[in-house]
């Protein structure tokens, strides 16, 4: 196979630099380049004011704004200013799927009301709950909640769903890609929500307190949290009826039925309905033994050869 290059290094056709750690491929060198630093740790670009350091130089240019106080970023309907174009702008209160933050504020809509927020014009409704939409799109997706319809498959294991965007969510667990990055650590998630949780593990906030324990969480946490006070189990397995208190433990039951096992070795194919059995497998692999005993130092790749180890 020829791989050709243009002027801007990139590649005409197949995706012909891979990873070397995680035979991942690109068209672009850079964006290689930009790839292995999730795997070296490597962070170049440093900020002279604070010395964080970053993986690519964007996410250092975003980061001096806070130092700056720069906001180039402008609501479209209120003028509020934002240091980046995405996470601040998905919380940005009166933000309607038609609104963008963009640098000019030229656009004022025709249902901005008298205290500067939107109210939608709602002109589709649902003919099975009377639910209204303000655009059919999202009449359409909502209307597969009632028919059950699943449009979107899977091409590496067949999993239906009802909306692109979950197909696309669930592919990563076949690809493994992490799309969503942490500006402060490095570390990557496959979907948004889940970094905007962990970025909490930064700021510290924990803004949920348990009434029964006083414990504090997030609120998915706190949900979770409280089932063990409860001992409510909402998850049930259709094919046994087993229930669960948690969603991920019904995908990994359910998995015992289907066979599936999403999580493949690179090194040898082997593959397991848990992440957790491929990391522990991994170990067979690299030689990793995490687990040292306290009295005499002899290390073991897994906790249970700890457990059942006599000095």
């Amino acid at each position: 196979m020829h791989c050709h290059l243009n002027s801007a290094n990139t590649i005409s056709g197949d995706k012909c630099f891979v990873c070397s750690y995680c035979s991942k491929r690109f068209r672009c060198f850079s964006q290689l380049t930009i790839h292995q630093r999730s795997h070296t740790g490597e962070k170049p670009y440093r900020c002279t004011l604070c010395g964080k350091r970053y993986f690519q130089k964007g996410h250092l240019y975003t980061h001096q704004r806070t130092h700056t106080g720069e906001k180039p970023y402008r609501c479209s309907l209120c003028g509020k200013g934002f240091i980046q174009k995405s996470l601040d702008g998905a919380t940005h209160g009166h933000i309607t799927a038609g609104s963008v933050l963009s640098p000019d504020v030229g656009f004022i809509p025709n249902n901005l009301n008298f205290n500067g927020t939107v109210t939608p014009k709602k002109k589709f409704k649902c003919v099975f709950c009377g639910k209204t939409f303000e655009y059919l799109s999202h009449m359409t997706r909502h209307m597969r909640k009632h028919s059950g319809e699943k449009p979107y498959v899977c091409t590496v294991c067949g999993k239906r769903f009802a909306q692109k965007t979950y197909l696309i969510t669930h592919e990563r667990t076949h690809s493994g890609e992490r799309p969503y990055a942490c500006m402060e650590c490095g570390k990557s998630f496959s979907q948004k929500s889940s970094l905007n949780v962990h970025l909490r593990s930064h700021t510290g906030e924990k803004p949920y307190s348990c009434s029964h324990c006083g414990k504090s969480y997030y609120l998915s946490h706190m949900t979770r949290h409280m089932r063990k006070h409860s001992g409510e189990k909402p998850y049930v397995c259709t094919v046994c009826g087993k229930r669960f208190a948690q969603k991920t433990y019904l995908i990994t039951h359910e998995r015992t039925h289907s066979g599936e096992r999403p999580y493949a070795c690179m090194e040898c194919g082997k593959s397991f309905s848990q992440k957790s059995s491929l990391n522990v497998h991994l170990r067979s692999h690299t030689g990793e033994k995490p687990y040292s005993c306290s009295h005499c130092g002899k290390s073991y790749a897994f906790k249970i050869a700890l457990r059942t180890h006599r000095c």
